[in-house]
This record gives C-alpha cells, sequence and structure tokens, in this order.
C-alpha cells in the first residue's frame, strides 16, 4: 500500500533542505518507508526513513497533512521506483543490465525514454 500527502506547512529540515511532500509505503513482512520530497511537484524523493509498521508513520504525521488528506495509489510496478508516483523505471533494470541515471515511463502501453 501507498499514499502521499502535502504537508500543512512545510517542514524546514535544516538551512537548504525543506519537506513539503511525504509517501508513506508499506511493504508487506517487511515494514514501512516513509519518503520524503523537498518539492511540491517532485517526481522522486530526496530522502527517506524506515519504520516497523504504518502505524508508526501515520502517527508521525497525524496532523500535518494537509485538507486533501491522504492519496491512495497503486504498488508500484515491477522494477519501478517505490518512491515514484509515476510508473517511472531505470533504463535496462528488467533485463539484469541497469542504466543508472536513466529512465524510462510506462506511456500508454509502452515504455518510453524519461528525462528529468
Amino acid at each position: 500500500m501507498r499514499m502521499y500527502g502535502y504537508l500543512k506547512e512545510p517542514y524546514k529540515c535544516n538551512s537548504t533542505t525543506t519537506i513539503y511532500k511525504v509517501m508513506i509505503h508499506q511493504i508487506e513482512e517487511i515494514g514501512t518507508y516513509i519518503y520524503y520530497y523537498t518539492s511540491k511537484d517532485a517526481i522522486f524523493s530526496s530522502y527517506d526513513s524506515f519504520v516497523d509498521d504504518i502505524k508508526t508513520a501515520l502517527e508521525e504525521f497525524e496532523d500535518e497533512i494537509d485538507e486533501q488528506g491522504w492519496i491512495q495509489i497503486d504498488k508500484p510496478l515491477p522494477y519501478c521506483q517505490h518512491d515514484c508516483i509515476l510508473p517511472i523505471r531505470v533504463k535496462g533494470r528488467k533485463d539484469g543490465s541497469p542504466q543508472w541515471g536513466q529512465y524510462e515511463i510506462l506511456s500508454n502501453g509502452h515504455w518510453i525514454e524519461y528525462n528529468l
């Protein structure tokens, strides 16, 4: 299960980093990841943390998510980035020869090049 939400008030982590959006990703029998995004329209997270269960993750952001609330999204497709809302994967990852830093996105049933 994955869900994301925008913070009511951006959270300033330090003098250069502000968090605007978070995603909670529960992975059965493993635990829950929290992904942190440093812009409202960020595609990939900048940071992440891990907690044992979803309850802990939700408690961390109780009363912090804006009026839209949590937005549920599907589990990531195979080989896709877990922290990405869109179906994006590293080129070649499926074939065992990843081209790090190069991405592709699923569009109309076809994988096409994706440039950041």
